[in-house]
């Protein structure tokens, strides 16, 4: 039996407001923490913002970004869903460019718009 399974999900999210100007990094996206849908499947959707020193370090996986003492550590956002249902699994991070905030699923924090110099959110 194979450890990857393909998912389909159909129509491909874009959370792009302006499709032609972004710039995406290769990351491993952790599993850690994410809670199974009703599928069973573990998925991290798309526009989820993601820090854990990626940047600065390849081989660290992108997790949730989280604030302390009014600082994020937010690094880019999720371009597309990711399946980490069988563990870490690969993702693209946007770190340069323009997002529609009602594509994402959560708005982001004052700490992660600051973080995030290259990344604009948009209506």
């Amino acid at each position: 039996m194979s450890k990857f399974v393909e998912t389909t999900f159909g129509n491909k999210k874009s959370i792009l407001k302006f499709p032609d100007h972004y710039v995406n990094l290769a990351v491993t996206v952790s599993d850690a923490g994410i809670v199974a849908n009703v599928d069973g499947k573990k998925i991290v959707p798309a526009g989820t913002i993601l820090g854990g020193g990626v940047l600065a370090d390849d081989t660290k996986d992108a997790v949730k970004a989280s604030t302390t003492a009014d600082v994020s550590n937010a690094e880019g956002v999720l371009f597309n869903d990711t399946d980490v249902t069988y563990g870490p699994a690969p993702g693209a991070l946007l770190i340069h460019g323009f997002i529609a905030l009602d594509k994402i699923p959560e708005a982001p924090t004052a700490e992660e718009v600051a973080a995030l110099k290259q990344v604009t959110f948009l209506k």
